[in-house]
């Protein structure tokens, strides 16, 4: 009943302009290498503020769909992936438009997007509602231990060492720390400056970790080009004999992406290398991937939708963003004072209920703008990047003292932005960074809750039994990439 009720708010006017308005641009900004959904999701965020939250929500929703789909258009026709999780489609879905089938190419990319992002959202529907109620029986401890199992998880699939993984998530948390005490209402590590007093606002941390990183590194590679393929007389609608023929590798990557994506912080690339690996390993001819194969740009472009939804089961039922893009979403969620987790479906039913409907109907949206703007959008994407990059620069900044109106602010936003470009050529991940920023305050209050409930005793966390599962899958993703670098090193000695 509640979601028939959804979908009568999301077919009405509003709701529907808006999720068009986002799965729109996301198409269009995920389509230009060097962008991506995270950068335009972060910018958005400060415009949202005046908005209706279930809008505002809805909105960056359709963003992240759209983004995540629109890289496969540059990933095709230039081999240049507009968003990380297409860098599968560029191994067959250039060959096969070098071969004079872009059309093909991109009707594959976008039924299987199309057609995982259904299956995702089946998932979603289907599991967020009693994982919520499971959920509602954990204890601080179970969310402290959960929080931590999430950041171990993170750090161990990242990219990159389980090392610097780890240092990557310490250093978000360590970002999250100055400021006023919730606890106990003192300052720390303020290091004597007013503009301290508050710590490091949200938003101007996404903005330098998503966008002013990117925007120095599309600067520093200004000069990276790609070959141009025409979409001239081409046929973009999906046959229905193909999809038979791929059903079986279309259902298997489908769910191998939502699975991945409920995962915490592991995103959609790994959920496109994993299918596509799996795609290959069950195919009939493993030899033909790679050189414009069917089968390899169906299970990547799948999987990658598919992750979408399957990361917004944590989001919803449990308050911890499953991918570093759904980090932003969860941020703006809070700034509208949405606070995710079990109590959600209690005290903001009608927005999951409406969050979980508009991630459906974002994906037919996705399918129809695809279908009619490819061509137009293949064609904008010419654009020179050195045009683009002040803009973005000058409306980031913008976003970041509009919050406030502190310079403090904007300076945030440019150290962050140094922070994450420098974390980036070193090959940290910047997504254990921001997730282990985003879910620190939500980790110290449990830590403290759990703490005066037990008068300072750790004991609970492993006497309880879902603390203690959570400790020790922490443990075994911990002390397993050791385990197993030692057997390396050991056979070749």
């Amino acid at each position: 009943m509640e979601l028939l009720q959804a979908f009568q708010y999301l077919l009405s006017p509003t709701p529907l302009m808006w999720l068009t308005v986002g799965v729109a641009s996301g198409i269009f900004v995920g389509a230009i290498p060097g962008l991506g959904g995270g950068m335009l999701m972060a910018l958005t965020v400060p415009l949202t503020f005046s908005m209706d939250s279930t809008h505002a929500v809805l909105l960056l929703m359709g963003m992240h769909v759209g983004s995540v789909t629109g890289g496969l258009i540059s990933a095709t026709l230039f081999k240049m992936p507009g968003t990380p999780s297409a860098m599968m489609t560029t191994f067959d879905g250039y060959p096969m438009a070098q071969s004079g089938k872009p059309g093909l190419a991109l009707s594959l990319g976008i039924g299987a997007s199309f057609l995982g992002g259904l299956v995702s959202a089946g998932f979603l529907i289907i599991l967020a509602p009693p994982l919520a109620k499971l959920a509602l029986k954990f204890g601080p401890w179970e969310y402290f231990a959960m929080v931590l199992m999430a950041l171990v998880l993170i750090s161990s699939i990242s990219q990159g060492t389980m090392l610097k993984g780890l240092l990557s998530a310490m250093l978000g948390i360590t970002a999250a720390l100055p400021g006023l005490n919730a606890s106990d209402g003192q300052l720390r590590l303020t290091f004597g400056f007013d503009s301290m007093t508050d710590g490091f606002n949200l938003l101007p941390v996404l903005l330098g970790i998503f966008v002013m990183s990117q925007l120095i590194k599309d600067t520093v590679e200004l000069n990276k080009t790609a070959s141009i393929i025409s979409l001239k007389n081409t046929q973009l609608f999906p046959k229905l004999s193909t999809w038979k023929k791929q059903s079986l590798n279309l259902m298997r990557s489908s769910i191998v992406g939502t699975w991945i994506g409920i995962l915490p912080g592991i995103g959609a690339s790994i959920s496109s290398m994993v299918s596509y690996g799996m795609a290959k390993a069950f195919s009939k001819t493993p030899e033909k991937f790679g050189t414009g194969h069917k089968e390899g740009v169906v299970a990547s472009e799948a999987a990658n939708n598919a992750n979408a939804g399957g990361a917004l089961i944590p989001l919803i039922t449990l308050g911890i963003p499953g991918a570093p893009v759904d980090a932003i979403l969860l941020g703006a969620m809070i700034m509208h004072r949405i606070q995710p987790g079990p109590l959600l479906f209690q005290t903001n039913g009608d927005l999951v209920w409406a969050l979980m409907g508009g991630y459906l109907v974002a994906n037919i949206l996705m399918f129809l703008v695809m279908l009619f703007s490819t061509r137009l959008v293949a064609r904008i994407i010419n654009i020179n990047r050195a045009y683009m990059i002040p803009i973005i620069f000058v409306f980031c900044l913008i976003g970041a003292f509009a919050l406030s109106n502190r310079i403090f602010d904007v300076w945030l936003v440019i150290v962050f932005g140094i922070v994450g470009f420098v974390l980036d050529k070193a090959k940290f991940p910047l997504g254990p960074f921001v997730i282990g920023y985003v879910l620190t305050g939500f980790l110290e209050e449990n830590l403290r809750s759990g703490l005066q409930a037990s008068d300072g005793s750790y004991f609970p966390l492993l006497t309880r039994p879902l603390s203690l599962i959570f400790v020790l899958v922490a443990v075994f993703f911990l002390v397993f990439p050791f385990y197993t670098e030692w057997r390396r090193n050991r056979k070749k000695d």
